[in-house]
């Protein structure tokens, strides 16, 4: 009788069983629908990457630091003067082993974009994780994912070697665990980590960290555990962050000084004495030819999104992601600013969201009434949106599926490999993109320079007493001669030199260059 007593109701433990199976069928529904959008559009980012689009020396850049790191030759193949945080390139480095075991022969910024694709395929799952913890139905976080793998931009720059790449997937991270349902305390202390490794990813992602607080202030609302919550937050964020500065301190590099690179010099150059971008809203100023640039690409997600993102602060679930995204369009509209060409990286899985949460809030609006002309307006928007968006990205995406335009690198980099002389002695000035091709090609290291390193780095320089007569080749890229007057010893390689091999058409050619030492010009 005591036994009977003490036990559990049957239909109590059925519901309570009832409950967990619910549970488990709704977070595998999740899970499936998640990981086949990924995969669909990480397959869309695989065609053709190492085609489209053309490769950038911030691309050659990052894989030579992570080279660098791979080879325990330190931060940086060159002096590393506090320009980024490191963690994005060492984690590149980590990765690094996935396309020499997969397609050894592909050029070095090929083979570095395929790295990144696990690092973007966990970016769309935290999409959709992130969405579906805001509060959004499944419908809507697919169309968040959707959103933003399928828009050309993201199918253009998702593709490139970019720091911001990595710190956007760990500011998800930080949102995904500021949202978790369980409210645990090791998860907040957790996104105050992801956070800072975000931060110590790209800097500038650093702009949008209230966006994070306010998902967690909002998560732990009504609960006695909110100052344990932000303190765990805090903790994790510190004691993550402090070891940059405390790396530059204990080779005393933390403050300017003589002699010696600084991570505050590298600050005050970043916030002080950077070129300014000019304004958007000035004709041929760098930002505004940068935004159309953008807009080019995908004006659909970008107008949207923005709009979107002011919308969604009157709404308490989509206000964290509606927060960051107003932040990144109020830092990219400062007047006299820095805006890079990667920024929109961090925007676009923002405004994806955006986009999906206050389509998701009209949707759920609209069902109380059941008024015939509130769905007719809705319908028509919708089919107006597909009508005018499905025509945009079907072209755009067409362009990031065929075009081919590194053909020129590849060639380069094959001629490189198999007939260029002097390999072991041989000096040769290259650029970014194509310094790691040499490298691996079986030229030291220390005999192939960056372009403007040659004019702008002293510690090279040093390397060639006698000049521009001490380089042996030159291999001329559109990037190097963009803007020749400013580097007078590249100038002068390029007139005292004769074309060996030339690849690609006349406004994108390449050319290997041998340096005529005795008749100069």
């Amino acid at each position: 009788m005591t036994t009977i007593e003490l036990a559990e109701p049957p239909s109590v433990v059925g519901a309570g069983t009832d409950d967990v199976r619910a549970k488990k069928r709704k977070a595998n529904t999740d899970l499936v629908i998640a990981v086949g959008l990924t995969a669909m559009i990480v397959t869309l980012l695989a065609w053709n990457i190492t085609g489209f689009p053309a490769a950038s020396d911030d691309e050659g850049t990052y894989l030579a630091q992570a080279w660098a790191v791979q080879h325990g030759r330190g931060l940086a193949h060159y002096t590393y003067w506090y320009d980024h945080p490191p963690l994005a390139w060492i984690q590149l480095a980590g990765l690094s082993w996935i396309p020499a075991l997969l397609a050894p022969t592909l050029t070095a910024v090929a083979a570095g974009r395929i790295a990144m694709l696990p690092v973007q395929a966990v970016g769309l799952l935290l999409v959709y994780l992130v969405s579906r913890r805001v509060g959004m139905p499944r419908w809507a976080a697919s169309l968040a994912l959707i959103t933003y793998g399928l828009s050309p931009l993201y199918l253009t720059m998702g593709r490139q070697i970019y720091l911001d790449s990595f710190a956007v997937v760990w500011l998800l991270g930080a949102l995904a665990l500021a949202l978790s349902p369980r409210k645990h305390l090791w998860h907040f202390a957790a996104a105050g980590g992801a956070a800072a490794v975000a931060v110590l990813s790209k800097e500038t992602i650093a702009v949008i960290l209230p966006a994070v607080l306010v998902a967690l202030w909002q998560n732990s609302a009504r609960s006695s555990t909110r100052p344990w919550a932000l303190g765990a937050f805090v903790s994790g964020l510190v004691l993550v962050g402090c070891f940059y500065p405390l790396y530059a301190m204990l080779r005393g590099e933390l403050f300017p000084g003589p002699g010696h690179v600084s991570l505050i010099g590298a600050w005050q150059f970043q916030l002080g004495s950077r070129s300014s971008s000019g304004s958007v809203f000035t004709s041929g100023s760098g930002a505004s030819s940068l935004l159309h640039s953008w807009l080019y690409y995908d004006s659909v997600i970008l107008i949207a999104g923005a709009v979107a993102s002011f919308a969604g602060l009157a709404l308490r679930r989509v206000r964290p992601i509606a927060l960051a995204g107003v932040i990144l369009v109020l830092v990219a509209l400062r007047p006299g600013g820095y805006l890079p060409a990667m920024y929109v990286v961090q925007v676009l899985p923002l405004f994806a969201m955006a986009i999906a949460g206050v389509i998701a809030w009209a949707v759920v609006a609209l069902r109380p009434g059941l008024v015939w002309w509130r769905w007719a307006v809705l319908g028509a928007a919708i089919t107006l949106a597909v009508a005018v968006v499905a025509p945009r990205w079907y072209v755009g995406d067409r362009r990031a599926l065929s075009t081919d335009d590194n053909a020129p690198y590849a060639q380069a980099a094959e001629y490189i490999r198999a007939q260029l002389p002097g390999r072991d002695d041989a000096t040769v000035v290259v650029d970014d993109v194509l310094w790691l091709d040499y490298v691996n090609a079986g030229h030291p290291p220390d005999r192939v320079i960056w372009f403007y390193k040659i004019d702008l780095d002293s510690a090279v320089a040093k390397r060639l007493p006698g000049g521009w007569c001490d380089v042996d080749y030159i291999v001329s890229t559109p990037a190097m001669r963009q803007d020749p007057n400013s580097l007078p010893t590249v100038r002068t390689l390029l007139t005292n030199s004769t074309v060996i091999a030339s690849f690609g058409p006349r406004d994108g050619r390449i050319e290997i260059r041998r340096v005529d030492k005795e008749t100069p010009r």
